[in-house]
This record gives C-alpha cells, structure tokens and sequence, in this order.
C-alpha cells in the first residue's frame, strides 16, 4: 500500500507552477475531488491510473468497466465522463479547429477527441479552403471492428459541394494500435487519384489508435 499523499495538494501546485506541472493522478485527482472509503484522493487516483493502464485508457472506459473498481460509484463516473466530454466538444469548436494544418498537434488533439474512444472503424475527412482554413468536417464512413468501406467519389463530390481546395483524411483502429495496413495505404492512393482530377490537395492521412497516432504526410508516403 502507497503511503498517503503528502506533498503539495494538486491545486495549490497549479496555481504556484501551471496546469503543465501536474501528473496524470494529479490532474486526475483535481477533479475526483474527494478519495472513497477512506482512501485519499491522489491514492484513489493512482489506483485508477494503474488499473486501467493510462489516462487515456481510463478516460474512454465504460460504465461497467468503471463500476467493477473498487470503492468509485456512479458519481465520479459522472464526473469524469463530462471531463471527457467537454474536451471533445473544445476540440469540435470553430476556434480550436480553424489552423488545425498551421498546428499539426490541434489536429491530432481533434482527430483523438472524434475518433479515439469509437468501437468501430470511423473514415472522417477534414476540408480546407484554399487559405488551407477549415471550412468542414464529416464522418464519411462507418464500419466494422476491423474495416471500413471507403468510396473516394463520394469524398471528392462532398469536397466539391463546400468548394473545398484541399482535404484531410482520418480513421480510427479500434484494437489502439495505429500501424496502418497496406490497405489503408491502397485506399489512400485511390482518393489522391480521384482528387488530383479536380485540383484537390489530400494533405495527409491520420490514422487514430489508442494514445498514438501515424501521420502519411510526416512519413513521406503522400
């Protein structure tokens, strides 16, 4: 069993050194707020963090995995599924999406936020005018646990409908790693081809896992 939490309490460590400063069971504990059954807040974090292997992992969680933890309820799992909710919403909104290409980290927070937490293969596209400032972004295609069908007539006439110059493509592998397959490489290539016949840019392919990410463009692959 840890010792309990004596170091400086993760609220006071934010206000003296920034949000930056703190660890996962420190943030996580800011908004666990109180500890249960007699275990301390920043203990019950660090359980949680060992129990489901990350932050990540724990912020995506279900209810039913969430409830078998020992000594958490309904309640924080309330708390933290409204956390998890409400950065989704930030990184859906106009101003944190606008210079996504500009940064490509915003982009990769975005794509994580959509896709990261799906139980099936999610293909989204992401366009750009010709100031490469989004103008939209969809959720094209649905699929299985382990594939989705990609139809790239389909991309290019929704490019060709919001006047878009150039897009971004997106899908998530639900088993977290985010290698991508020959087919996801084939697929790929089959929309640059479509596209380059109405001078529309493909600036990358993005593929989602669970924490990582793989990006065509810094690969060298577009």
């Amino acid at each position: 069993m840890k010792k309990p939490w004596k170091k400086m309490p993760p609220r006071e460590k934010l206000v003296t050194d920034g949000p930056d400063a703190l660890t996962d069971a420190e943030l996580l504990a800011l908004f666990l707020r109180t500890g249960a059954n007699g275990v301390h807040v920043m203990t019950l974090a660090q359980q949680l963090l060992e129990e489901f292997g990350s932050l990540y992992r724990l912020m995506t969680a279900d209810k039913e995995a969430f409830l078998r933890i020992k000594g958490v309820g309904v309640a924080k799992y309330a708390q933290l599924s409204a956390i998890a909710e409400l950065g989704r919403r930030f990184f859906t909104c106009a101003d944190s999406v606008k210079n996504m290409v500009q940064n490509p980290a915003d982009m990769v927070n975005f794509l994580h936020s959509k896709l990261g937490h799906r139980e099936r293969e999610i293909f989204m596209v992401v366009f750009f005018d010709n100031q490469l400032r989004v103008i939209h972004s969809c959720e094209m295609f649905a699929g299985t646990i382990a594939s989705v069908e990609v139809h790239p007539r389909e991309i290019v006439r929704e490019a060709l409908k919001h006047n878009a110059a150039a897009i971004v493509l997106a899908h998530n592998h639900p088993s977290g790693v985010a290698t991508p397959s020959m087919a996801d490489r084939d697929v790929t290539q089959q929309v640059i081809d479509c596209c380059q016949l109405f001078n529309i840019r493909v600036l990358d392919h993005i593929v989602i896992g669970q924490g990582e990410h793989v990006s065509f463009a810094e690969r060298g692959w577009l």
